[in-house]
């Protein structure tokens, strides 16, 4: 389709974009700078993320890993700290894993050649485009989800943007369009561009500079592009939290399995299909042996249905605050924490909604915690 279009009409395209980008960009720590490794890490947090809510993240994660080296060499727990709250946390963790692979395969410098920036662990052909032309001003298009919408609406593309096929045209036309000369600032241009200009909903059309030669203006199909072929699966999932007090400690364990928040810590958890009374808990037979030996318990209380929505899962979670007289804190597979020192964990975004309610009703008198819900 896009083989008809001119040279001129392209660079044309390309022209009006960066014209546009240079009015209206936003001022953005990451922008007008050459570091590969800063703009390798707002690429990584702004994937998933709000730009208004990245940014404070990239200032704090680049003021405590200024470099490849301090990355490479923290606590994966500092690093998982560091990024609580912002969610997808394999994307830190594959941030930690490239920083060591650059320290062990490229002296510590980060690579300037595409490849061996594909390469690296978390990376995938967007980024390193980004990367590339950010930062060393090589010649690769970006093709992120505001550049897939402005090229399907203002080119008429109507090919699934999440099918091979699909990819592969948008990623063709992307190439075309590209200036060679300046591919940094076109590459920030067309992005810029979709998340301010082109918006998902209620775009500017009014006040677009390519407006009279948009096809999705000019044939109403603005709502309509672009095209998806794949819903996404929703999953409902069922937590049951159990915060045991006593005296000034509490239980937490570390998700070590390939699923969501693996290497969080969080409070001892029962996973079932629906959600159910601490009773139902405790007639299951592996709690039953598990917290035989800290009796006598009581609960002082008990959260409303949390709902937390992640990607493609919905989290159902109740907490439950359980105190026991038991002289010390042992059950198996969970370690003691002190109370006092629970911020220092990393912890999931819903963990931290529930610690929020819990240290505000939480009192300590003679080394006992004693906590009362309002």
């Amino acid at each position: 389709m896009f083989t008809m279009i001119e040279n001129d009409d392209l660079q044309h395209i390309s022209s009006v974009l960066t014209d546009w980008y240079k009015k209206n960009k936003r001022d953005l720590p990451w922008r007008n700078i050459h570091d590969p490794y800063r703009i390798w890490i707002s690429e990584i947090i702004l994937q998933q993320t709000r730009v208004a809510q990245g940014y404070d993240y990239y200032l704090k994660f680049t003021q405590q890993f200024p470099d490849v080296q301090s990355l490479a060499n923290a606590p994966e727990d500092e690093v998982l700290k560091c990024w609580q709250g912002l969610g997808y946390y394999s994307r830190a963790r594959n941030l930690q894993a490239a920083a060591k692979r650059i320290m062990a395969q490229h002296n510590g410098k980060f690579p300037s050649n595409y490849d061996d920036i594909l390469a690296l662990k978390g990376i995938g052909e967007y980024t390193a485009a980004a990367i590339s032309s950010f930062a060393f001003k090589q010649p690769y298009a970006v093709v992120d989800g505001n550049v897939f919408r402005f090229l399907s609406r203002y080119f008429g593309i109507d090919s699934p943007i999440d099918s091979g096929a699909g990819k592969k045209q948008f990623a063709k036309l992307a190439g075309l369009l590209l200036d060679k000369l300046q591919p940094d600032l076109h590459n920030q241009a067309i992005m810029e561009f979709g998340a301010l200009q082109c918006t998902p909903t209620g775009p500017d059309c009014m006040n677009c500079p390519l407006e009279t030669s948009c096809f999705a203006k000019e044939q109403g199909k603005i709502s309509d592009l672009p095209v998806k072929e794949k819903k996404t699966r929703v999953t409902h999932r069922f937590f049951h939290h159990l915060v045991f007090i006593c005296g000034e400690e509490t239980l937490l364990s570390k998700r070590s399995d390939k699923d969501i928040w693996q290497n969080l810590y969080e409070f001892p958890l029962y996973e079932s299909t629906k959600l159910c009374s601490f009773e139902e808990i405790l007639m299951e037979k592996n709690w039953i042996s598990e917290i035989a030996g800290l009796h006598p318990i009581h609960i002082s209380y008990q959260s409303k249905e949390i709902k937390h929505i992640l990607s493609h899962q919905i989290i159902h979670a109740v907490f439950y605050v359980v105190n026991t007289e038991s002289t010390a804190l042992q059950l198996p597979h969970f370690t003691p924490v002190k109370i006092e020192h629970l911020n220092k964990y990393p912890i999931s975004r819903l963990t931290e909604k529930f610690l929020k309610k819990f240290s505000e009703n939480l009192s300590c008198s003679k080394n006992k915690y004693i906590f009362t819900a309002n």
